[in-house]
């Protein structure tokens, strides 16, 4: 779904299936946008995050969850740019996330704490999903 919407949206998606991928992907291309999910087979989101941080520390990162409010995931948290909790809203939030992210320069340095999700990424101004 989150695929669908972002190509419709004009975005060029690539997707991996877990972390490990999501971090091949991203050491062999550039990307200008990640978004992923907290829970994902093998590695977790906040591992894959804090990894990626490393490579890029700039790197844009949308982080998606069905456990915002539960687990208290915030951008400051979890090392993400963008926290969308998979609601109803989800959607719309997700593509205005996207769009206001890659229309501003390189983010603001890191956090150094908290979780996150899945991979995901896209390249030339597209993002990519995780799922």
């Amino acid at each position: 779904m989150r695929r669908s919407l972002l190509e419709e949206a004009g975005y060029r998606v690539e997707t991996a299936i877990n972390g490990e991928e999501g971090l091949k992907l991203f050491e062999n291309a550039a990307f200008d946008l990640i978004v992923t999910d907290y829970r994902m087979p093998g590695m977790d989101g906040g591992e894959f995050i804090r990894r990626i941080r490393q490579v890029k520390p700039d790197a844009r990162i949308v982080l998606l969850s069905g456990f915002v409010e539960h687990l208290g995931l915030t951008e400051q948290s979890t090392g993400a740019d963008v926290v969308v909790g998979k609601t109803a809203r989800e959607p719309a939030h997700l593509l205005s996330s996207v769009k206001r992210l890659l229309s501003r320069p390189q983010r603001k340095p890191p956090s150094r704490q908290g979780p996150p999700g899945a991979p995901g990424a896209s390249r030339n101004r597209k993002p990519a999903a995780g799922e």
